[in-house]
């Protein structure tokens, strides 16, 4: 009997059990693979399809936009499905509006968002990207000053944002009445 528990003993610590769910938090060495991938690629500017995409200026990483795809990364894991408008309706604004990357008060917002299915690395996935035109265009785009991004299970999301605050004599004028904001859909 005690011959047959060692061996069992032995196959548990051979085969531990895997409780991983998933790439759920952004450690830093995920942050950092992926900004020096994305701003090398900005640095030099890339053919997107075929579209000539100069250099952009480089992205810096922001927590809320990473909430928001860690989010969509994970609910399409669970749900099984690959989409960017979740099972539920929401759409990539929703979500990251909802994750705190808001638009009041900025003169100018811009979202944009990557997603893919399968790919086992960061290399991988960024090479998916930069050979899909429309996704290449989100990585190139210059209007994107910030990125978040996440894994689940081989979900890999990548929300960009762009804000552009008002400038000092801009808010003079708003306060003082001179000017008026005037949201759009």
């Amino acid at each position: 009997m005690s011959g047959l528990i060692k061996t069992a003993f032995a196959l548990i610590l051979l085969f531990p059990f895997n409780t991983d769910k998933g790439q759920t938090e952004s450690t830093a060495q995920f942050k950092r693979e992926f900004l020096e991938d994305i701003n090398r690629l900005r640095k030099n500017g890339c053919t997107c399809g075929t579209t000539y995409m100069p250099p952009a200026p480089p992205l810096s990483w922001n927590d809320q936009l990473e909430i928001a795809a860690g989010g969509h990364a994970e609910d399409m894991f669970n749900q099984s499905y690959f989409s960017h408008t979740s099972k539920d309706g929401r759409s990539m604004e929703d979500r990251i509006v909802t994750a705190g990357y808001i638009f009041k008060g900025y003169r100018s917002f811009a979202i944009g968002e990557n997603i893919a299915e399968g790919q086992m690395s960061i290399a991988q996935v960024m090479q998916g990207w930069i050979k899909s035109e429309g996704h290449c265009k989100n990585l190139m785009n210059p209007t994107f000053k910030e990125v978040g991004i996440a894994e689940n299970n081989h979900y890999w999301v990548q929300d960009f944002g762009g804000r552009e605050p008002f400038s000092p004599e801009q808010q003079k004028l708003i306060k003082s009445g001179k000017y008026h904001l005037i949201e759009r859909e």
